[in-house]
């Protein structure tokens, strides 16, 4: 399949490469010139233009930075130069009105398309390990997940158009709360006198157990390897983690919905980031305690 690839950052650029080693024919496009060589080093065909990428595409698939980013890719390179019957995926974060408002316009021009943004990281896109939640119609559902499951390891239909949206951020705006959990307990039982690794031996296979202690434990030296190790380089950044708590934190004005400890979790990940520490792993939290 002819799959044009637009935007190949961290995330973007591991998954365009999995798509060349699933056998598909990759035409991407970046701004970044490094980010176009490492494709190119990849198998795949780039572009100095997005809508020249996208000529005879039979999918598209674009992993941008926000949601104003992927609105004005769609209208400017996408609707008019990929052809009516292709397949759209975008892949990014975004907010859910934005993610509605692109799909309905796709449809209106003849095009399928879905959101479908994912959960797994750096390792995971490299990996070919993503999870992918998805919105969209069946019909819609059905065209990508061929092209989705050469990136992942599991492909979810989460309903509607912007439902998966929803998903992820929902989903991340639950890790920030366990996270920062995990992280106070860990230092209150290193306080209180308790080994730090004996709590997780504990805590791990006990009540308190979630995905924040038992996969990607925050503590260095603790429990399972993680960024922790690595002086909290590498994994999901804290800026990242902060752009979609603040979109949750939207969702959920515009829903009324109560999310106090969310809320607050929200404004600890913005004190974290303000101090400096963006660029490093969202678990280095723990730092602070």
């Amino acid at each position: 399949m002819k799959i044009a690839f637009i935007g190949l950052g961290n995330m973007g650029g591991g998954m365009a490469a999995n798509l060349v080693k699933a056998g598909h024919n990759v035409c991407a496009f970046d701004l970044n010139e490094e980010a176009r060589q490492k494709a190119d080093d990849a198998g795949c065909t780039t572009f100095s233009e997005p809508d020249w990428a996208v000529e005879d595409a039979e999918a598209v698939v674009t992993m941008l930075p926000n949601g104003e980013i992927v609105k004005s890719v769609y209208e400017g390179s996408v609707f008019g130069h990929a052809p009516a019957g292709a397949v759209l995926l975008d892949c990014s974060t975004i907010d859910v009105a934005t993610a509605k408002a692109v799909i309905a316009d796709a449809e209106a021009k003849g095009y399928a398309m879905v959101d479908a943004p994912v959960s797994g990281g750096i390792a995971a896109a490299s990996g070919g390990t993503l999870t992918f939640m998805v919105g969209g119609s069946d019909e819609a559902f059905a065209r990508a997940e061929q092209v989705l499951g050469a990136m992942g390891k599991a492909v979810i239909h989460a309903g509607a158009a912007g439902a998966g949206q929803t998903a992820k951020i929902c989903n991340n705006m639950l890790l920030a709360v366990h996270m920062i959990g995990t992280a106070e307990a860990m230092k209150m039982a290193e306080k209180l006198g308790l080994d730090p690794q004996k709590f997780y031996e504990i805590s791990s296979v006990s009540s308190g157990q979630n995905w924040s202690l038992n996969t990607y434990t925050p503590m260095p030296g603790v429990g399972a390897a993680s960024p922790a190790d690595n002086d909290y380089q590498g994994g999901f950044a804290t800026a990242l983690m902060l752009k979609d708590l603040r979109l949750a934190m939207e969702a959920a004005d515009e829903a009324g919905a109560a999310v106090p400890l969310s809320s607050r979790a929200a404004a600890l990940y913005e004190d974290f980031a303000g101090a400096g520490n963006g660029g490093r792993d969202f678990s280095a939290i723990i730092t602070t305690y």
